[in-house]
């Protein structure tokens, strides 16, 4: 789908994600309107200075818990990315209500909406640890993806199209691990929860960019994943700061050791392409996919179990790369 001439809004749109989106959007297309939905004025103050003369860029104060305000914002919009959330695990296991107001309830008056106004697209981003949850933001973002999808089924003769994407851990973006070692780094010592521990990593540019194309492929209802390496903790440690001593101070509370994008239970219902698996739908599954095939009863796409690594020579040429 291409989006020249289309008016897009992402919520969550001074975040990291929502400002390459914006950076990357605008070179790529024509747009009519990219309205920015966040809650925080200062960000957008400081966006607006960075994006001050491009006359596309609409920036609008809301909160997703806010119904009415959504209302006002949605209208005459052709496409929503939905990249607001409240993520922060341990911040999330001690203040549950919070991240279900704003990952639960926001998601469903995302959708409500989306269909009240005629959005034809929207696209929601979800995590890895929506798979198998044992955090909060897990159990809240897997939550949200079944809302999503079920949204299809809710809009009726509107035809508003609803999927998600699912990624890992995005890298550099403000509350990763890489921020916190680069700090830790000028003290010599790393805090490393555990020496095993495994993590999908993918960059800012790379989620974005697939995030259109997912829009350009999506029918609805589809939960997208891209292909991407693992890394352990310890190599990533090891990447950052080689001189420094590691010290192990065990998992965080809502921690795995090694995160999933699709679970076993999936495999049934998954396609895979070179460079990206779609989970359909039980409804879905007549549904086919240009050079994308199925993949094998029982198969598990894991962290700790990926085809593709991270080597400490590959991360810091990334991290050179992006400064």
């Amino acid at each position: 789908m291409s989006l020249n001439n289309k008016t897009v809004l992402i919520t969550g749109g001074t975040g990291s994600f929502g400002q390459k989106f914006v950076e990357v959007a605008i070179k790529k297309y024509k747009l009519k309107k990219l309205i920015i939905f966040s809650r925080d004025e200062y960000k957008q103050f400081l966006m607006k200075k960075k994006f001050k003369n491009r006359k596309e860029i609409r920036f609008f104060l809301g909160d997703i818990r806010d119904t009415d305000r959504l209302h006002r914002a949605f209208h005459n919009v052709e496409v929503v990315v939905h990249a607001a959330a409240l993520k922060q695990v341990p911040a999330l296991e001690y203040n549950p209500f919070e991240a279900v107001k704003t990952n639960i309830l926001g998601a469903e008056n995302i959708i409500n909406r989306a269909i009240d106004n005629g959005v034809k697209k929207v696209i929601a981003l979800s995590s890895d640890k929506a798979v198998n949850p044992i955090n909060l933001y897990g159990a809240t973002k897997l939550c949200a993806d079944k809302l999503f999808v079920a949204g299809n089924s809710y809009s009726g003769d509107i035809q508003t199209k609803f999927s998600v994407v699912r990624y890992g851990n995005v890298l550099n973006s403000r509350g990763s691990v890489i921020p916190l070692f680069k700090e830790q780094k000028v003290k010599g010592v790393l805090s490393v929860t555990d020496e095993r521990m495994t993590r999908f990593w993918i960059t800012l540019e790379r989620s974005v960019n697939f995030v259109l194309k997912c829009l350009d492929i999506m029918r609805g209802g589809e939960i997208f994943v891209p292909k991407m390496p693992s890394m352990k903790i310890l190599d990533l440690a090891r990447a950052i700061a080689p001189d420094c001593e590691c010290k192990t101070i065990g998992i965080r509370p809502g921690e795995k050791l090694h995160e999933a994008l699709i679970p076993k239970d999936e495999s049934h219902n998954t396609l895979e392409s070179k460079d990206m698996y779609v989970i359909r739908t039980p409804f879905q599954l007549h549904r086919t996919y240009r050079g994308h095939e199925k993949v094998k009863d029982g198969f598990r796409y894991s962290s700790d179990a990926n085809k593709e690594w991270l080597t400490i020579k590959d991360l810091k040429n990334m991290l050179k790369e992006r400064g």
